[in-house]
């Protein structure tokens, strides 16, 4: 891990207000996430893997539905644009102010924005940008940057909140929410009517008609794409939808993933700029498609990112987030990346530069709750361990289009020490060698203790119990307990076998002789793994199968059996079992041990 991020842990982890904030967001999301699932028709896990079908689809197929999806916006009125990075997005946007005139800018929420820093462009310029959903205003009036990609502001506690209005708007001291609402609402207010421009995010992009959906819950979206006379939509290309019916799927999981809605209070399906006869809406759109890094995630290991649709499920369910918050994710440069926790974590390397924040990734537990709780099933377990092992996108790549850097974001000693075991573990000779080495050293460093403490150098370790190398490894206490159960096995042969001998000293032939043979099938090769276990193995033919069977359930006095369906048995079995007074179950049965 870089220096500035263990500075931003050690940061978050001494911050009381953070804790007390990240644990109420932590319980409030839980539990409302629960209840609001628990009100769909449809099975979860059905849901879940409709939607990641969706956005696989979307992804592997992407030039051909983003070239639809621009067709047909263009034939809608809207102003299609595309940038390939953050510099060509920024000098559209500013482009589109200038030939408009414009000095104030009302912002929904956005992350796209974010991404490309736009405010600082904006602010350079001349022009004024003010955010309007209430989370990113807070943030706004105190410099800092969103510290969560749905609630902004989940980092501050309400007292806080209160001291910045009171310095920054002029508002009596308070903790009162709806006193600091009504605030908020004034202020902005303002801000609607007089603005130039309207700039928001984009929830989908709809390939089927070209239309675009923004999601919002303070109807801050629809005053900024209504009310100013220029409205810009800011969209990252992978934000497609094909059709109505897949945008009504992901629509069911994005608020409930997100705050725990079953809808959200606002939803917007933008077509086209004021037509002719309406009372409302921008008489110009622009959308602005920006790549910035997307089409070159696509086909790599990391190709899954592409797929999220920013609910934060897997922020509030990450263990690391909810200590740490999103301000402690920073690349070695010490600046914020946009997109923090297990996406951000695998996102934030592949668009912004694994040397810069490759080790993002090192700070995960890969507990896999991130997948768990994604609407969309993205494996991000499997994403950061992709991270971990230098699986991003650079300029120089093998055949895969990928650099491989071993342990991104892992000091030197531990590369070492992680190459050294590989290249023990790689042959059985050199890790017998290396067990017996460091068992030595074990009982050296720890003579009269099972467990051994390690200095304070090794970080981690330094608050860990590390057991004491055994003596005698698993792997040689096995072998001898095979070759001590094979000896036995021998010898009660022999004797068997001496017993039957002719008077000739002619061994007659008899069913025990074979045991003393080498098995080398897999069958006998699996009795002797089973019977080293204490299990028992036995020997029998098709047609006496029900009969061994009846034998054995009858020998413990069992009268029923849980087993698979009878067409997934032998021909019969079930049957016999049946009639010999079997009860067969296909579910579960719990009082049967």
């Amino acid at each position: 891990m870089s220096a500035p991020f263990r500075a931003q842990i050690r940061k978050s982890l001494a911050d009381p207000n953070l804790q007390a904030a990240l644990d109420k967001n932590a319980r409030q999301r839980v539990k409302a996430r629960r209840t609001a699932f628990a009100s769909l028709a449809e099975d979860l896990e059905s849901l879940r893997q409709r939607a990641h079908t969706v956005r696989a689809d979307v992804i592997a197929n992407h030039e051909r539905y983003l070239t639809e999806f621009i067709t047909r916006a263009q034939n809608n009125g809207l102003v299609v644009h595309r940038a390939a990075d953050s510099a060509e997005a920024r000098r559209i946007v500013l482009e589109i102010a200038k030939t408009h005139g414009a000095r104030l800018i009302a912002k929904s929420k956005t992350m796209v924005s974010e991404e490309i820093k736009l405010n600082r462009a904006l602010e350079a310029a001349g022009i004024r940008a003010v955010e309007t959903d209430l989370g990113e205003y807070i943030v706004q009036l105190r410099g800092e940057s969103p510290s969560h990609i749905i609630t902004p502001a989940v980092h501050l506690r309400r007292r806080q909140v209160g001291e910045t209005f009171h310095e920054k708007l002029g508002t009596p001291l308070t903790d009162d929410i709806s006193i600091m609402t009504d605030a908020a609402r004034a202020a902005l207010r303002e801000i609607f009517l007089s603005a130039d421009i309207g700039l928001s995010g984009v929830n989908f992009g709809v390939v089927e008609d070209g239309a675009i959906c923004i999601v919002t819950n303070e109807g801050n979206g629809r005053m900024v794409t209504t009310v100013p006379p220029v409205h810009i939509a800011l969209m990252g290309i992978e934000r497609l939808a094909p059709t109505y019916d897949d945008l009504a799927l992901l629509l069911a999981l994005l608020p409930r993933s997100a705050t725990g809605q079953t809808i959200t209070v606002y939803t917007q399906i933008i077509r086209s700029p004021r037509q002719a006869g309406e009372l409302d809406g921008a008489q110009d759109r622009h959308l602005v498609l920006v790549d910035d890094g997307r089409s070159a995630i696509r086909g790599t290991p990391l190709n899954d990112t592409l797929m999220c649709i920013r609910c934060g499920a897997c922020l509030n369910a990450c263990p690391i987030f909810r200590e740490l918050g999103g301000h402690a994710y920073v690349g070695a440069d010490g600046t914020h990346t946009p997109y923090p926790g297990p996406i951000g974590s695998a996102l934030s390397p592949a668009l912004f530069g694994a040397q810069n924040f490759g080790h993002l990734a090192q700070a995960c537990t890969i507990c896999g709750f991130c997948k768990e709780n994604c609407p969309v099933d993205i494996d991000l377990p499997g994403m950061l361990l992709r991270v971990r092992a230098g699986m991003v996108g650079e300029q120089k790549a093998d055949e895969s289009g990928m650099q491989k850097k071993e342990g991104v974001g892992l000091p030197w000693t531990v590369r070492w020490g992680l190459r050294g075991f590989a290249w023990f573990a790689s042959k059985p000779e050199r890790f017998t060698v290396a067990q017996k080495i460091i068992a030595a050293l074990g009982r050296i460093w720890s003579p009269r203790s099972l467990w051994i403490s390690l200095p304070a150098l090794t970080g981690w370790g330094y608050s860990k119990d590390f057991p004491r190398p055994a003596m005698k490894p698993f792997r040689q206490r096995w072998a001898e307990r095979v070759a001590g159960k094979q000896v036995s096995g021998h010898q009660e042969t022999r004797k068997q076998v001496s017993s039957e001998q002719g008077a000739g000293g002619t061994p007659r032939l008899s069913q025990a002789q074979p045991a003393i043979l080498p098995h080398k099938s897999p069958v006998s090769r699996f009795q002797a793994e089973l019977e080293a276990l204490s299990g028992v193995f036995v020997r029998t033919t098709e047609a006496e199968l029900a009969e061994r069977i009846l034998t054995i359930l009858r020998e413990r006095r069992e009268d029923a059996v849980m087993a698979w369906d009878d067409g997934a048995l032998p021909d019969g079995l079930a049957d016999a079992l049946r009639a010999g007074g079997i009860t067969i179950y296909n579910d579960p049965q719990p009082q049967i041990r």
